[in-house]
């Protein structure tokens, strides 16, 4: 028998749910951003790479509650983990226009993953330019990837299920 997996923040979700399933539907009942675990394609490639830090941001859902409701679901103790408050609006974004934008909604609802696209875009992308995403949810794993590429991101939610994310190239020194 497998040894119990404590769920922490940083737990990849394929981790969570192969050791899991059952908290599959803890999952849905906490946010309709969840449902989009039922796409096959979502499903094998975003959860390989999502923490439960990334995927409490998507469904907007507090992270200390979900942690807290996952483990009591399995019958771990539970803990309270500290809420990070929304950070302001940089100031990259106010001085500089956006120069590139890809509203990656009809891609999502196709069950396509926008990484490749946006990486392909950034790739070339001049310094000091800001490139917009569209999405109806937080693309956390993604945002985490474009930071890993030396980007500045920024994220708001816009209205429930818009959610503009904005990459910027700081000049090379």
């Amino acid at each position: 028998m497998n040894e119990p997996l404590l769920i922490t923040p940083e737990i990849r979700l394929s981790e969570l749910l192969e050791r899991y399933p059952q908290l599959e539907q803890t999952l849905l009942d906490h946010s309709s951003a969840f449902a989009k675990l039922k796409n096959p394609l979502l499903r094998r490639t975003v959860a390989k790479v999502a923490t439960l830090r990334q995927v409490a941001q998507v469904g907007g859902v507090p992270l200390a509650l979900l942690i807290n409701q996952l483990r009591a679901a399995v019958g771990q103790r539970e803990d309270t983990f500290a809420e990070t408050q929304s950070e302001a609006r940089p100031d990259w974004l106010h001085s500089h226009a956006v120069t590139a934008s890809l509203d990656a909604r009809p891609m999502l609802e196709a069950g396509e993953h926008p990484l490749g696209r946006v990486l392909n875009a950034l790739k070339d992308f001049p310094a000091e330019a800001v490139f917009e995403l569209v999405t109806p949810f937080s693309p956390a794993p993604l945002l985490e990837q474009v930071r890993q590429k030396g980007y500045l991101v920024f994220s708001e939610a816009v209205e429930p299920e818009l959610i503009k994310s904005y990459f910027f190239k700081p000049p090379q020194p």
